[in-house]
């Protein structure tokens, strides 16, 4: 259990309209004025308007935080509807950030809200954070996970962290200065490919709000001083069978950022140290790879009966019920990382791999190669560059 002085100083006064609206707040004891008042005066970034950020977003809103920041550069998805609750059907094709504003604005219009619309990076990130008390990370890949966590020690500030997937959550809170960081939890990041997003596995919606909640809850507790802080703390929550542990996590003295003699004291391409696909997928792809056209052209010779190929689809079985190409068949990924599949493939004609972007055909590819099937391919861009270019009726996910 970790209690900590208040990350805040209070603000000098909350005007007749603040106490009304915060006078649940002002009457619990361990909040009271000064609480409220240190909420007021706090600087907090949300790194994200999607998942997570959108619960946080709403309720350190709803709560009075007085400065929020917004980092996001996407725009809103339909798709994105099931649990981004902070976004409506009208925000559709709308900057995520802008429509995170404005609501905002209108949850509460004693927030001032300030968008940093652009894609968080080396480049951008210390001058961003240095902005803010504290940082509460929503994103969902591992390369802005790592360089959170690397600026966040860097400049010595507490940031807040969870993570969704399926029916699965985790949340804690790191900060160098008092505990453990990122990477003492997680030297380094999986092998590429290995841990599906949410975009490729899935996420139950109400998953974003337990842990978006959990979150904002930190944040509160943070810069007010009220509570046990998750410093030092991993929460995990499984709502199939609604059960919450708690995990201690250790400081490591040989973190390579937050250690007793750190290896990485600046910021490092994190793109690169985390990897998108394998090096042998990127090896793979380099000279087989096939664009959603050429796929096109090579499914109507087909028809035709002017060549001959297998057109296998290695997503999961429930992604290919929303949409899939005609004509092909389904292997799941990891059927060729046990093996199984292999005997599946023809040895008389090329085969061709597709899945939602490329990256898993990628290293479904390199597989294939390495067991003899020089003459595979794989489409870049996967089904969504296949209904965007050449059947735009059809759906995305």
């Amino acid at each position: 259990m970790t209690s900590l002085p208040p990350l805040v100083e209070p603000s000098d006064d909350l005007s007749i309209d603040e106490v009304k609206r915060y006078s649940r707040h002002i009457i619990i004891p361990e909040v009271a004025m000064a609480g409220q008042k240190r909420l007021k005066n706090a600087r907090v970034l949300a790194i994200g308007a999607g998942g997570l950020g959108s619960p946080t977003l709403v309720y350190l809103a709803a709560a009075g935080v007085g400065t929020i920041g917004i980092v996001e550069f996407d725009i809103v998805d339909e798709s994105n509807l099931q649990r981004q609750i902070i976004h409506g059907q009208s925000d559709v094709g709308r900057s995520k950030a802008e429509s995170a504003r404005d609501s905002i604005k209108e949850i509460n219009p004693f927030v001032t809200v300030q968008v940093h619309e652009e894609r968080l990076d080396s480049t951008n990130v210390m001058s961003i954070f240095s902005q803010y008390d504290l940082i509460v990370d929503g994103t969902d890949n591992f390369a802005t996970r790592y360089l959170v966590n690397d600026a966040a020690v860097l400049l010595g500030k507490p940031y807040v962290w969870g993570s969704i997937y399926r029916f699965d959550g985790q949340a804690s809170v790191f900060w160098a200065e008092h505990g453990p960081c990122y990477r003492c939890l997680y030297p380094e990041p999986p092998p590429p490919g290995m841990v599906p997003s949410c975009a490729e596995g899935g996420v139950l919606g109400v998953m974003a709000g337990t842990i978006g909640t959990f979150q904002a809850n930190e944040a509160i507790k943070l810069i007010t001083g009220i509570g046990d802080s998750l410093i030092g703390q991993l929460v995990i929550y499984d709502a199939l069978e609604a059960q919450v542990r708690k995990v201690r996590i250790r400081k490591d003295p040989n973190c390579a950022v937050c250690g007793e003699s750190p290896t990485v004291t600046e910021l490092i391409d994190y793109e690169a140290f985390c990897g998108t696909i394998s090096d042998a997928a990127a090896d793979a792809a380099r000279e087989s790879t096939i664009s959603v056209r050429d796929l096109e052209g090579m499914l109507d010779r087909r028809a035709n009966g002017e060549t001959d190929f297998l057109l296998v689809d290695v997503r999961e079985p429930a992604e290919r019920e929303i949409v899939s190409i005609d004509g092909s068949v389904l292997i799941p990924k990891n059927e060729f990382f046990l093996g199984s599949a292999l005997e599946q493939l023809p040895q008389d004609k090329p085969v061709v791999f597709y899945c939602k972007v490329g990256g898993r055909s990628a290293e479904v590819l390199a597989v294939a190669k390495g067991a003899g099937f020089a003459n595979a391919q794989h489409v870049g861009g996967g089904v969504v560059a296949w209904v965007n270019q050449v059947q735009p009726s059809l759906p995305v996910y």
